[in-house]
């Protein structure tokens, strides 16, 4: 099982009820279930390097500001919905949090040139036998 290296705690993040859109009935109406949470990146206690990647993703969720808004209104219940958005910050900040590795350019080998080739002149006889039939009769 994999370990969470910087895990989120709720006192960095702010959660505000808010009531909840679609079909509920007379239930919508009257309960704040869902939840906005709010979690700036940079008063958090991660380490800069995560906070830059953080910062850098194109997601609609991350404000100009650099304050993550996720709305989560999938329950019923608002504990179930706290649940549900930090559950999802954590995934956010864990898919930033792995480091891909730097891929060193390596040539071709022989093997895979002459296959290429190979495979271009097989394609090329192919297209030829396409044209038009000579009538040397």
């Amino acid at each position: 099982m994999k370990t969470r290296a910087h895990h989120i705690t709720e006192a960095e993040v702010e959660f505000t009820a808010i009531r909840a859109q679609g079909a509920g009935g007379q239930n919508v109406n009257k309960v704040s279930n869902a939840v906005h949470l709010r979690f700036a990146i940079h008063g958090s206690s991660l380490p800069e390097a995560i906070q830059q990647r953080l910062l850098a993703l194109s997601d609609q969720r991350i404000t100009l500001e650099g304050v993550v808004v996720i709305k989560a209104q999938t329950s019923r219940s608002l504990e179930q919905n706290k649940a549900d958005a930090l559950a999802r910050l954590q995934a956010l900040i864990d898919s930033v949090a792995h480091v891909p590795k730097a891929r060193k350019a390596t040539r071709p080998t022989l093997g895979s040139q002459r296959r290429r080739v190979d495979g271009k002149v097989n394609r090329g006889q192919i297209k030829a036998l396409r044209g038009r039939v000579s009538g040397s009769d």
